[in-house]
């Protein structure tokens, strides 16, 4: 079975509990991760390192997204994430990051927290 990273929605951020590792609760979507390594060594990392985020909980602000462990992805960096997926999504082409797209659409429209987890 394939590694897979993981991208949810978080409904309640006041109800969010950092100890807790639950991606059922947060409805997320699959994206394997030999795709993300692919994309990451082919120009993504640069961009993504400079998504704000924070790892594993709002007390230690970082960039980009935690390959082994969980990544808070704020509101205010949804725009910039979604930028960042699209213009992947038109060179590769890909049912996982069609997917993402739509979930970072989702919390853009709500204004929502996204939980990422790594492998």
């Amino acid at each position: 079975m394939p590694c897979r990273h993981r991208f949810g929605i978080i409904d309640r951020f006041e109800e969010f509990n950092e100890d807790e590792f639950e991606p059922e609760k947060f409805n997320c979507i699959d994206v394997e991760d030999d795709f993300l390594i692919e994309i990451y060594h082919a120009g993504f990392k640069d961009k993504l390192n400079k998504l704000e985020t924070y790892l594993e909980n709002v007390r230690q602000p970082d960039r980009g997204l935690v390959f082994y462990g969980t990544t808070l992805i704020p509101p205010k960096s949804l725009k910039y994430f979604l930028d960042i997926i699209v213009a992947e999504n038109i060179k590769h082409k890909s049912k996982e990051l069609a997917m993402l797209i739509e979930k970072i659409s989702t919390a853009i429209k709500e204004n929502k927290w996204m939980i990422h987890y790594g492998i």
